[in-house]
């Protein structure tokens, strides 16, 4: 049996789970997210819990019960209390303003980098060098943080670019001076 997925998933003040045509949707105060439900897995909501079990004990069938479980337990915590993603900014002259929704960054190129959020996501600034990416969606909150470290990565010998709050960049030894 799954570990993960034998847990049931407590929903928080608000949070409702439905279940319509093969589709899992939760509806909290920030929002509805869906989903397709796997065939072979089942989900039951009891009392304010969802429990997700699998009707039998093939290969792929175990495999999907973890993460459909996963999926409906993001699913649930984003629109209650949604995610939030961190980015850093680092280098002279780099930084990061907001203009309206469009999110503009100065990487050191010969033109501003602008980039426009997709729908449900929002993307704040705190100071020139850090980026907030808030959504309910966690697995878009993670893409679009992505693309904006995409666009200047931290290189490996100052750490310059755009980098997840707290990670570690691991550095290389410079060229040797005579």
């Amino acid at each position: 049996m799954s570990r993960i997925g034998r847990k049931p998933i407590s929903l928080s003040q608000g949070a409702t789970l439905t279940l319509n045509d093969g589709m899992v949707v939760v509806t909290g105060p920030k929002g509805e997210l869906s989903t397709p439900l796997v065939s072979g897995i089942n989900v039951q909501v009891e009392d304010s819990q969802v429990i997700v079990s699998r009707e039998n004990d093939q290969k792929q069938t175990r495999a999907f019960h973890g993460m459909m479980r996963a999926l409906i337990n993001n699913m649930v915590t984003g629109v209650s209390s949604g995610f939030e993603r961190q980015l850093e900014i680092v280098g002279v002259g780099y930084r990061a303003q907001v203009q309206g929704a469009k999110l503009v960054l100065n990487l050191g190129y010969s033109n501003p980098v602008e980039y426009d959020p997709p729908q449900g996501i929002e993307i704040e600034t705190d100071g020139p060098t850090k980026i907030k990416v808030k959504g309910i969606d966690k697995q878009q909150v993670g893409q679009v943080s992505a693309v904006i470290r995409g666009f200047r990565p931290p290189e490996p010998y100052k750490g310059k670019g755009i980098r997840y709050a707290g990670e570690h960049i691991i550095r290389k030894a410079g060229k040797a001076g005579a």
